[in-house]
Protein backbone atom coordinates (compact mmCIF):
# COMPACT_ATOMS: atom_id res chain seq x y z
CA UNK A 1 0.00 0.00 0.00
CA UNK A 2 1.28 3.29 -0.65
CA UNK A 3 0.28 7.06 -0.08
CA UNK A 4 -0.34 10.17 -2.02
CA UNK A 5 -0.32 13.82 -0.33
CA UNK A 6 -3.67 15.02 -0.91
CA UNK A 7 -2.06 18.47 -1.99
CA UNK A 8 -0.01 16.30 -4.90
CA UNK A 9 -1.31 12.39 -6.29
CA UNK A 10 1.66 12.34 -7.88
CA UNK A 11 4.02 11.32 -5.26
CA UNK A 12 3.61 7.82 -3.13
CA UNK A 13 5.57 6.76 0.44
CA UNK A 14 5.31 3.47 2.29
CA UNK A 15 2.86 3.31 5.24
CA UNK A 16 6.45 3.62 7.60
CA UNK A 17 7.26 6.83 5.75
CA UNK A 18 3.56 8.39 5.88
CA UNK A 19 2.91 7.85 9.56
CA UNK A 20 6.64 9.39 10.27
CA UNK A 21 6.10 12.02 8.96
CA UNK A 22 2.45 12.81 9.66
CA UNK A 23 2.18 15.25 7.03
CA UNK A 24 3.27 15.50 3.86
CA UNK A 25 6.21 17.62 3.36
CA UNK A 26 4.23 19.54 1.12
CA UNK A 27 1.47 20.56 3.79
CA UNK A 28 -1.26 18.12 2.92
CA UNK A 29 -2.89 14.91 4.62
CA UNK A 30 -1.62 11.17 3.06
CA UNK A 31 -4.25 8.90 1.76
CA UNK A 32 -4.48 5.69 0.44
CA UNK A 33 -4.13 4.84 -3.15
CA UNK A 34 -6.80 2.89 -2.79
CA UNK A 35 -9.35 1.01 -0.19
CA UNK A 36 -8.86 -2.80 0.40
CA UNK A 37 -12.19 -4.92 0.08
CA UNK A 38 -12.62 -7.28 2.69
CA UNK A 39 -13.26 -10.66 1.94
CA UNK A 40 -17.22 -11.46 2.37
CA UNK A 41 -15.93 -15.13 4.49
CA UNK A 42 -13.85 -12.14 7.00
CA UNK A 43 -17.01 -10.31 7.29
CA UNK A 44 -18.66 -13.49 8.17
CA UNK A 45 -16.68 -14.84 10.35
CA UNK A 46 -15.79 -11.72 12.61
CA UNK A 47 -18.01 -12.83 15.26
CA UNK A 48 -16.21 -15.97 15.71
CA UNK A 49 -12.37 -14.11 15.93
CA UNK A 50 -10.95 -12.74 17.96
CA UNK A 51 -10.03 -8.53 18.51
CA UNK A 52 -6.57 -8.86 17.57
CA UNK A 53 -7.51 -11.41 14.40
CA UNK A 54 -9.67 -8.49 13.16
CA UNK A 55 -7.62 -5.69 13.58
CA UNK A 56 -4.86 -7.78 12.15
CA UNK A 57 -6.96 -8.73 8.77
CA UNK A 58 -8.25 -4.99 8.48
CA UNK A 59 -4.62 -3.38 8.80
CA UNK A 60 -2.61 -5.26 7.07
CA UNK A 61 -3.32 -4.40 3.91
CA UNK A 62 -2.53 -0.55 4.98
CA UNK A 63 0.76 -1.56 6.99
CA UNK A 64 2.23 -3.62 3.95
CA UNK A 65 5.42 -4.34 3.92
CA UNK A 66 5.92 -1.90 6.75
CA UNK A 67 5.67 -4.56 9.64
CA UNK A 68 6.53 -8.56 9.59
CA UNK A 69 2.62 -9.95 9.98
CA UNK A 70 4.57 -11.51 13.07
CA UNK A 71 5.32 -7.68 14.11
CA UNK A 72 1.66 -6.57 13.19
CA UNK A 73 -0.37 -9.30 15.47
CA UNK A 74 1.85 -8.21 18.63
CA UNK A 75 0.83 -4.79 17.95
CA UNK A 76 -2.44 -5.57 17.60
CA UNK A 77 -3.18 -7.44 20.76
CA UNK A 78 -1.13 -4.93 22.98
CA UNK A 79 -3.58 -2.01 21.00
CA UNK A 80 -6.73 -4.39 21.72
CA UNK A 81 -6.02 -5.00 25.48
CA UNK A 82 -9.26 -3.80 26.68
CA UNK A 83 -12.73 -4.33 25.84
CA UNK A 84 -15.09 -2.71 23.43
CA UNK A 85 -19.00 -4.17 24.68
CA UNK A 86 -21.31 -3.18 22.72
CA UNK A 87 -24.81 -2.38 25.30
CA UNK A 88 -28.07 -1.77 24.99
CA UNK A 89 -29.90 1.60 25.33
CA UNK A 90 -33.61 1.61 24.16
CA UNK A 91 -35.02 -0.22 22.33
CA UNK A 92 -33.42 0.85 18.97
CA UNK A 93 -30.29 2.54 20.22
CA UNK A 94 -26.94 0.86 21.28
CA UNK A 95 -24.06 2.50 22.36
CA UNK A 96 -20.40 0.77 21.25
CA UNK A 97 -18.13 1.72 24.43
CA UNK A 98 -14.95 2.93 23.27
CA UNK A 99 -14.26 4.18 26.96
CA UNK A 100 -12.56 0.98 28.71
CA UNK A 101 -9.18 1.69 28.22
CA UNK A 102 -6.28 3.00 29.91
CA UNK A 103 -7.65 6.94 29.56
CA UNK A 104 -11.27 6.36 29.69
CA UNK A 105 -11.67 7.80 25.84
CA UNK A 106 -12.28 6.55 22.53
CA UNK A 107 -8.87 7.21 21.54
CA UNK A 108 -6.69 5.09 23.40
CA UNK A 109 -6.77 2.79 20.36
CA UNK A 110 -5.65 5.18 17.93
CA UNK A 111 -2.77 6.24 20.53
CA UNK A 112 -1.88 2.95 21.16
CA UNK A 113 -1.73 1.57 17.74
CA UNK A 114 0.54 4.56 16.69
CA UNK A 115 2.79 4.40 19.80
CA UNK A 116 3.28 0.44 19.16
CA UNK A 117 4.18 1.03 15.27
CA UNK A 118 6.40 4.10 16.34
CA UNK A 119 7.94 2.33 19.14
CA UNK A 120 9.04 -0.43 16.82
CA UNK A 121 10.61 1.93 14.08
CA UNK A 122 11.84 4.12 16.51
CA UNK A 123 14.69 1.38 17.35
CA UNK A 124 15.53 1.55 13.80
CA UNK A 125 16.94 5.14 14.40
CA UNK A 126 19.58 6.82 16.00
CA UNK A 127 17.76 9.77 16.81
CA UNK A 128 14.58 10.23 18.59
CA UNK A 129 11.11 10.38 16.94
CA UNK A 130 9.31 13.55 17.95
CA UNK A 131 5.55 13.76 18.34
CA UNK A 132 3.63 17.09 17.77
CA UNK A 133 0.08 16.81 18.81
CA UNK A 134 -3.18 19.59 19.39
CA UNK A 135 -5.88 18.10 21.89
CA UNK A 136 -9.27 19.33 21.86
CA UNK A 137 -9.21 17.25 25.36
CA UNK A 138 -8.81 13.24 25.20
CA UNK A 139 -6.25 12.71 22.23
CA UNK A 140 -3.83 14.50 24.34
CA UNK A 141 -4.47 12.39 27.73
CA UNK A 142 -4.27 9.29 25.35
CA UNK A 143 -1.29 10.34 23.15
CA UNK A 144 0.23 10.89 26.91
CA UNK A 145 -0.40 8.00 27.99
CA UNK A 146 0.29 5.68 25.28
CA UNK A 147 4.01 7.25 24.44
CA UNK A 148 4.81 7.12 28.07
CA UNK A 149 8.30 5.29 28.32
CA UNK A 150 8.13 4.58 24.85
CA UNK A 151 12.21 4.66 23.95
CA UNK A 152 13.42 6.77 21.44
CA UNK A 153 10.11 9.18 21.77
CA UNK A 154 9.49 12.26 22.88
CA UNK A 155 5.84 14.08 22.84
CA UNK A 156 4.96 17.41 22.84
CA UNK A 157 1.16 18.25 23.41
CA UNK A 158 -0.61 21.40 23.48
CA UNK A 159 -3.73 21.87 24.52
CA UNK A 160 -6.25 25.21 24.98
CA UNK A 161 -6.36 26.31 28.10
CA UNK A 162 -9.10 26.69 30.57
CA UNK A 163 -11.08 24.11 27.68
CA UNK A 164 -10.79 20.52 28.70
CA UNK A 165 -12.11 19.56 31.72
CA UNK A 166 -10.31 18.90 34.95
CA UNK A 167 -9.66 14.62 34.42
CA UNK A 168 -8.63 15.67 30.77
CA UNK A 169 -6.09 18.07 31.66
CA UNK A 170 -4.51 15.99 34.49
CA UNK A 171 -4.26 12.88 31.90
CA UNK A 172 -1.97 14.96 29.88
CA UNK A 173 -0.05 17.17 32.45
CA UNK A 174 0.96 14.70 34.53
CA UNK A 175 3.50 12.43 32.97
CA UNK A 176 7.11 14.16 32.68
CA UNK A 177 9.49 12.46 31.55
CA UNK A 178 9.56 12.01 27.27
CA UNK A 179 5.63 14.09 27.78
CA UNK A 180 5.75 17.58 27.57
CA UNK A 181 2.62 19.69 27.36
CA UNK A 182 1.70 23.36 26.42
CA UNK A 183 -0.69 25.39 28.10
CA UNK A 184 -2.04 27.58 25.01
CA UNK A 185 -4.32 30.88 25.36
CA UNK A 186 -6.37 30.29 23.07
CA UNK A 187 -8.26 27.41 21.51
CA UNK A 188 -8.20 24.47 19.94
CA UNK A 189 -7.95 25.84 16.42
CA UNK A 190 -5.33 28.28 17.62
CA UNK A 191 -3.17 24.67 18.34
CA UNK A 192 -3.70 22.92 15.49
CA UNK A 193 -3.01 25.82 13.75
CA UNK A 194 0.58 25.42 15.34
CA UNK A 195 1.24 22.19 14.84
CA UNK A 196 0.37 22.21 11.11
CA UNK A 197 2.66 25.56 11.00
CA UNK A 198 5.52 23.97 12.56
CA UNK A 199 5.64 21.11 10.29
CA UNK A 200 5.71 23.59 7.62
CA UNK A 201 8.75 24.67 8.73
CA UNK A 202 11.41 23.33 6.97
CA UNK A 203 13.94 24.88 9.31
CA UNK A 204 12.53 23.20 12.17
CA UNK A 205 12.03 19.99 10.38
CA UNK A 206 15.56 19.89 9.59
CA UNK A 207 16.27 19.97 13.10
CA UNK A 208 15.04 16.79 14.49
CA UNK A 209 12.74 13.91 13.17
CA UNK A 210 9.28 15.40 13.94
CA UNK A 211 5.44 13.77 13.26
CA UNK A 212 1.90 13.93 14.23
CA UNK A 213 -0.40 11.89 16.72
CA UNK A 214 -3.57 13.93 15.58
CA UNK A 215 -5.70 11.96 13.21
CA UNK A 216 -4.45 13.93 10.28
CA UNK A 217 -1.75 10.89 11.32
CA UNK A 218 -2.48 7.79 8.90
CA UNK A 219 -1.56 5.34 11.89
CA UNK A 220 -4.21 7.04 14.01
CA UNK A 221 -6.95 7.43 11.38
CA UNK A 222 -7.00 4.46 9.80
CA UNK A 223 -6.86 2.25 12.78
CA UNK A 224 -9.86 3.61 14.64
CA UNK A 225 -12.02 1.46 11.81
CA UNK A 226 -11.10 -1.19 13.89
CA UNK A 227 -13.91 -0.67 16.42
CA UNK A 228 -16.48 -0.27 13.80
CA UNK A 229 -16.07 -4.06 12.88
CA UNK A 230 -15.84 -5.10 16.23
CA UNK A 231 -18.78 -3.16 16.91
CA UNK A 232 -20.37 -5.29 13.87
CA UNK A 233 -19.35 -8.44 15.36
CA UNK A 234 -21.33 -7.88 18.25
CA UNK A 235 -24.56 -6.78 16.27
CA UNK A 236 -27.41 -9.10 16.62
CA UNK A 237 -30.41 -7.30 14.65
CA UNK A 238 -31.46 -8.38 11.42
CA UNK A 239 -30.52 -5.29 9.13
CA UNK A 240 -27.33 -2.90 9.37
CA UNK A 241 -27.44 -0.28 11.67
CA UNK A 242 -27.33 3.36 11.33
CA UNK A 243 -24.22 5.07 13.38
CA UNK A 244 -23.90 8.16 14.59
CA UNK A 245 -20.82 9.47 15.63
CA UNK A 246 -19.81 12.05 17.82
CA UNK A 247 -17.65 14.42 15.58
CA UNK A 248 -15.58 17.37 15.81
CA UNK A 249 -11.80 16.90 13.96
CA UNK A 250 -13.75 13.83 12.03
CA UNK A 251 -11.14 11.34 12.03
CA UNK A 252 -13.59 9.33 13.83
CA UNK A 253 -16.43 9.64 11.03
CA UNK A 254 -13.51 9.44 8.37
CA UNK A 255 -12.66 5.83 9.51
CA UNK A 256 -15.93 4.71 9.67
CA UNK A 257 -16.59 5.62 5.98
CA UNK A 258 -13.50 3.71 5.19
CA UNK A 259 -15.12 0.56 6.71
CA UNK A 260 -17.78 0.92 5.11
CA UNK A 261 -16.26 1.02 1.17
CA UNK A 262 -14.03 -2.09 2.70
CA UNK A 263 -17.66 -3.74 2.86
CA UNK A 264 -18.76 -2.80 6.44
CA UNK A 265 -22.47 -3.70 6.46
CA UNK A 266 -23.66 -0.13 7.53
CA UNK A 267 -27.32 1.39 6.61
CA UNK A 268 -26.15 5.55 7.21
CA UNK A 269 -23.82 7.61 9.01
CA UNK A 270 -24.94 10.60 10.98
CA UNK A 271 -22.36 13.36 12.15
CA UNK A 272 -23.36 14.56 15.33
CA UNK A 273 -22.23 17.85 16.08
CA UNK A 274 -22.15 20.45 18.80
CA UNK A 275 -22.61 24.07 18.26
CA UNK A 276 -19.61 23.52 15.56
CA UNK A 277 -21.67 22.80 12.77
CA UNK A 278 -19.39 23.67 9.97
CA UNK A 279 -20.18 20.58 8.71
CA UNK A 280 -24.09 20.10 9.08
CA UNK A 281 -24.02 23.34 7.46
CA UNK A 282 -22.12 21.49 4.25
CA UNK A 283 -24.73 18.55 4.49
CA UNK A 284 -27.69 21.31 4.24
CA UNK A 285 -26.24 23.42 1.60
CA UNK A 286 -23.46 21.83 -0.14
CA UNK A 287 -20.53 24.42 1.07
CA UNK A 288 -17.86 24.49 3.38
CA UNK A 289 -17.55 27.67 4.97
CA UNK A 290 -15.54 26.96 8.23
CA UNK A 291 -16.07 29.29 11.47
CA UNK A 292 -14.19 30.08 14.59
CA UNK A 293 -14.64 27.19 17.16
CA UNK A 294 -17.07 27.81 19.93
CA UNK A 295 -16.91 26.15 23.54
CA UNK A 296 -19.20 23.90 24.52
CA UNK A 297 -20.20 21.09 27.23
CA UNK A 298 -18.67 18.56 24.37
CA UNK A 299 -15.25 19.81 24.08
CA UNK A 300 -13.76 17.35 22.52
CA UNK A 301 -15.70 18.14 20.10
CA UNK A 302 -15.50 21.87 19.42
CA UNK A 303 -13.01 22.16 16.39
CA UNK A 304 -13.95 25.34 13.78
CA UNK A 305 -11.68 23.65 11.03
CA UNK A 306 -11.71 19.80 10.94
CA UNK A 307 -8.63 18.25 9.38
CA UNK A 308 -10.50 15.65 7.63
CA UNK A 309 -13.07 16.69 5.94
CA UNK A 310 -10.74 16.81 3.15
CA UNK A 311 -10.37 13.17 3.21
CA UNK A 312 -14.15 12.86 3.59
CA UNK A 313 -14.40 14.44 0.09
CA UNK A 314 -11.47 12.10 -1.12
CA UNK A 315 -13.48 8.88 0.03
CA UNK A 316 -16.43 10.36 -2.50
CA UNK A 317 -14.66 12.26 -5.14
CA UNK A 318 -15.60 15.43 -4.22
CA UNK A 319 -19.40 14.29 -5.35
CA UNK A 320 -21.42 16.63 -2.74
CA UNK A 321 -24.86 14.17 -3.88
CA UNK A 322 -23.24 10.86 -3.18
CA UNK A 323 -21.73 12.72 0.35
CA UNK A 324 -24.96 13.93 1.48
CA UNK A 325 -26.86 10.21 0.89
CA UNK A 326 -24.94 8.22 3.18
CA UNK A 327 -24.30 11.03 5.59
CA UNK A 328 -26.62 12.89 7.44
CA UNK A 329 -25.81 15.97 10.28
CA UNK A 330 -27.46 17.66 13.14
CA UNK A 331 -26.00 20.21 15.39
CA UNK A 332 -27.18 19.44 18.41
CA UNK A 333 -26.98 22.62 21.57
CA UNK A 334 -25.78 22.64 25.32
CA UNK A 335 -29.20 22.81 26.40
CA UNK A 336 -30.35 19.32 24.25
CA UNK A 337 -27.42 18.62 25.42
CA UNK A 338 -27.74 17.86 29.01
CA UNK A 339 -31.83 17.18 28.15
CA UNK A 340 -30.52 14.17 26.65
CA UNK A 341 -28.32 13.36 29.46
CA UNK A 342 -31.54 13.51 31.93
CA UNK A 343 -34.09 11.70 29.83
CA UNK A 344 -31.63 8.42 29.06
CA UNK A 345 -30.71 8.19 32.75
CA UNK A 346 -34.30 9.03 33.81
CA UNK A 347 -35.74 6.44 30.82
CA UNK A 348 -33.50 3.83 30.88
CA UNK A 349 -31.44 4.57 33.38
CA UNK A 350 -28.10 4.56 31.40
CA UNK A 351 -25.67 7.51 31.97
CA UNK A 352 -24.02 9.13 29.00
CA UNK A 353 -21.17 12.09 28.83
CA UNK A 354 -22.03 14.86 27.21
CA UNK A 355 -20.59 13.81 23.47
CA UNK A 356 -22.59 10.83 23.56
CA UNK A 357 -25.36 12.51 24.37
CA UNK A 358 -24.73 14.33 21.15
CA UNK A 359 -24.68 11.28 18.97
CA UNK A 360 -27.45 9.82 20.67
CA UNK A 361 -29.89 13.16 20.30
CA UNK A 362 -29.08 12.92 16.48
CA UNK A 363 -29.72 9.17 16.38
CA UNK A 364 -32.80 9.12 18.29
CA UNK A 365 -34.01 12.46 15.81
CA UNK A 366 -33.07 10.53 12.39
CA UNK A 367 -34.59 7.20 13.71
CA UNK A 368 -38.09 8.94 14.69
CA UNK A 369 -38.41 9.41 11.00
CA UNK A 370 -36.69 6.10 9.69
CA UNK A 371 -39.52 3.37 10.13
CA UNK A 372 -37.63 -0.39 11.03
CA UNK A 373 -34.02 1.44 11.43
CA UNK A 374 -32.07 0.78 14.43
CA UNK A 375 -28.67 1.82 15.36
CA UNK A 376 -25.93 2.64 17.39
CA UNK A 377 -23.56 5.37 18.96
CA UNK A 378 -19.95 5.68 18.93
CA UNK A 379 -19.50 6.21 23.50
CA UNK A 380 -16.60 8.26 22.86
CA UNK A 381 -15.65 9.38 26.68
CA UNK A 382 -16.88 7.88 30.58
CA UNK A 383 -19.16 10.55 32.09
CA UNK A 384 -16.73 10.20 34.55
CA UNK A 385 -14.95 12.50 32.86
CA UNK A 386 -17.46 15.59 33.00
CA UNK A 387 -18.51 15.33 36.54
CA UNK A 388 -20.34 18.84 36.86
CA UNK A 389 -21.83 18.14 33.65
CA UNK A 390 -23.29 14.42 34.21
CA UNK A 391 -24.27 15.83 37.92
CA UNK A 392 -25.97 18.36 36.51
CA UNK A 393 -28.52 16.83 34.39
CA UNK A 394 -29.12 13.74 36.50
CA UNK A 395 -29.02 14.87 39.81
CA UNK A 396 -26.32 12.26 41.06
CA UNK A 397 -23.00 12.12 42.18
CA UNK A 398 -20.48 11.11 40.33
CA UNK A 399 -18.03 9.45 42.10
CA UNK A 400 -14.50 9.46 40.68
CA UNK A 401 -12.72 6.11 41.24
CA UNK A 402 -9.58 5.23 43.38
CA UNK A 403 -7.72 5.90 39.80
CA UNK A 404 -9.28 9.08 38.79
CA UNK A 405 -9.07 10.06 42.59
CA UNK A 406 -4.90 9.09 42.42
CA UNK A 407 -4.89 10.94 39.15
CA UNK A 408 -6.47 14.24 40.49
CA UNK A 409 -4.25 14.67 43.02
CA UNK A 410 -0.96 14.53 41.12
CA UNK A 411 0.81 18.29 40.14
CA UNK A 412 0.04 19.46 36.67
CA UNK A 413 3.38 20.33 34.91
CA UNK A 414 2.71 22.59 31.99
CA UNK A 415 4.21 25.54 29.95
CA UNK A 416 1.96 28.10 29.46
CA UNK A 417 2.62 30.11 25.48
CA UNK A 418 0.23 32.75 23.90
CA UNK A 419 -0.79 31.88 20.33
CA UNK A 420 2.64 33.12 18.55
CA UNK A 421 4.00 30.67 16.79
CA UNK A 422 7.43 31.96 16.87
CA UNK A 423 7.55 32.03 20.16
CA UNK A 424 6.44 28.57 20.70
CA UNK A 425 9.02 27.56 17.96
CA UNK A 426 12.05 29.18 20.19
CA UNK A 427 10.61 26.52 23.51
CA UNK A 428 9.89 23.78 20.83
CA UNK A 429 14.00 24.72 20.12
CA UNK A 430 15.37 24.79 23.26
CA UNK A 431 13.70 21.37 24.12
CA UNK A 432 15.33 18.88 21.56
Amino acid sequence: MKYYSLNNRNTFVDFKTAMLQGQAPDGGLYFPEKIPLWEKEFIGEMKKLSKAEIGWRIMKPFVGESLTSNELFEVMQDTLAFEFPLKKISENIYTLELFHGPTLAFKDLGARFLSRCMGKFAGQHDDKINILVATSGDTGGAVADAFHGVEGTRVFILYPSGKVSPVQEKQLTTHGNNIVAFEVEGDFDDCQRMVKEAFRDEELMQQAKFTSSNSINIARWLSQQIYYALAYAQWQEEKPPVVAVPSGNFGNLCAGLVAWKSGLPVSHFIAACNANNSFTDYISTGIFNAKPSIPTLSNAMDVGVPSNFIRILELFNNEYENIKWQISSSSVSDEETLHTIRRVYAQHGYVLDPHSAVAFASLDDYLQHSIGEKGMILGTAHPIKFPDVVEKATNIPISPSESIQKLLGLEKKSIPISIDYQLFKKFLEKLL
